[in-house]
């Protein structure tokens, strides 16, 4: 028996519970549990198989606790929110049960992405014998599993990185976030760095662009270099790497609309006075603005994610793009859910997969790329997320 409980009930919740269902090999139990009960049950309407609902609170470790003693799952999912991968994976080492997320951990007050509190649980995991598989989404993710393939398989050495991520969709909203408004917006706004000479590199929030042609008829389109936790764990387990960087397209409107909320100080992650009462102006900017769970039937045109490895294979300087295509219409007539949220889904269930049929697992806690990439793929494609390869010469700059 392998029994999971998937914590989230957002648009990435209901693409995990849909695709661990259709994977009923692996999971022959799903318990799917949130702070709302009621937004669980409507996602478990949706699936034929049938899937258990719960409470929880997942700030509060002893009702983890509780809940993982009562449904005594293999395995966690935690696709809540980045804030409260501590406590989960403080209940999984309590109780005794692996554990899987698709973000890293980022204290409520400060806008800082990193794996350091999380790569701090190794000895206890693996003291416990239990499997801690971290950014099991998509980027991170699969993006780290497109890294490890480019590495074992295309190049001798990756000299350098790019991660490019496009959504060339359009929900036709004046202003929307395609998931969970406060960290989308926390990410975009916080300063970028890339490594390049050994080190960490500063630059100001989305102040580099450059335009980029997306293949499959997607076209040009501007993308921006930000900061993405994956490359924290690429450039030191794969230590060839001599330069990353990570790029994401933005529309014009975006942009204007995120240089207003950040001028009138809509984007603090501060708590200010209002009316008597502390609030958080970023937490309550997403109060306001659309769910991204109610953009599925909105959203229409593709996703193109993947990454460009540059280096030596051979003695000779070679390049390879790895991408992926996903379509937002496509996903929502499969899940009830666009393609951002499918993209992050479908890896997590995958990743979980890998876990259960022992694939992947060994005690300790773990980034993605640490894996055989390949078995991963495989599955991935069946499963909804095929990818591309396109091998070609590095040319002389």
């Amino acid at each position: 028996m392998s029994k999971v409980l998937i914590i989230g009930a957002g648009g990435v919740g209901r693409v995990v519970a849909h695709k661990c269902a259709q994977a009923s090999d692996v999971f022959t139990g799903i318990t799917l549990a949130s702070r709302t009960e009621s937004k669980c049950k409507a996602i478990a309407a949706e699936i034929k198989f049938p899937v258990k609902t719960a409470r929880v609170d997942a700030d509060n470790v002893p009702e983890l606790v509780a809940l993982l003693k009562k449904e005594q799952p293999k395995l966690v999912i935690n696709v809540a929110l980045p804030y409260q991968d501590l406590s989960i994976m403080d209940a999984c080492l309590e109780v005794g049960v692996d554990y899987l997320d698709t973000a890293n951990y980022e204290p409520l007050d400060t806008a800082k992405f990193e794996y350091s509190w999380q790569w701090a649980y190794q000895d206890r995991f693996r003291e416990k014998g239990l499997m801690a598989l971290l950014g099991s989404g998509f980027d991170p993710g699969v993006t780290n599993v497109f890294t490890a393939l480019a590495a074992r398989k295309y190049l001798d050495e990756i000299h350098e990185l790019d991660i490019i991520d496009a959504n060339a969709g359009s929900h036709g909203q004046p202003f929307a976030t395609n998931f969970n408004p406060e960290i989308n917006i926390r990410e975009v706004t916080a300063p970028c760095r890339h490594w390049e000479g050994g080190g960490w590199v500063e630059t100001p929030a989305l102040s580099t662009r450059r335009s980029f042609d997306f293949p499959e008829g997607i076209g040009p389109m501007n993308i921006y270099r930000m900061y993405h936790e994956e490359m924290e764990s690429l450039v030191k387990h794969i230590p060839t790497i001599r330069k990353a960087q990570f790029w994401m397209t933005f529309s014009d409107n975006y942009l204007k609309h995120l240089e207003v909320l950040q001028n009138v100080g809509m984007t603090r992650i501060d708590e200010v006075e209002f009316q008597g009462m502390k609030i958080v102006p970023l937490q309550f900017l997403k109060a306001v603005l659309p769910d991204p769970g109610s953009l599925g039937p909105l959203t229409k045109g593709k996703t193109c994610i993947g990454i460009i490895g540059r280096g030596i294979k051979d003695g000779k300087r070679k390049q390879v793009y790895i991408y992926n295509i996903c379509d937002h219409e496509e996903c929502y007539r499969e899940v009830n859910s666009q393609a951002i949220s499918y993209t992050t889904g479908v890896p997590a269930a995958v990743g979980g997969i890998m876990m259960l049929t022992g694939r992947w697992h060994k005690p300790g806690v773990w980034n993605m790329e640490q894996f055989d990439p390949e078995p991963f793929l495989e599955r991935l494609s069946v499963m909804g997320l095929p990818h591309v390869v396109v091998e070609g010469e590095w040319p002389e700059l």
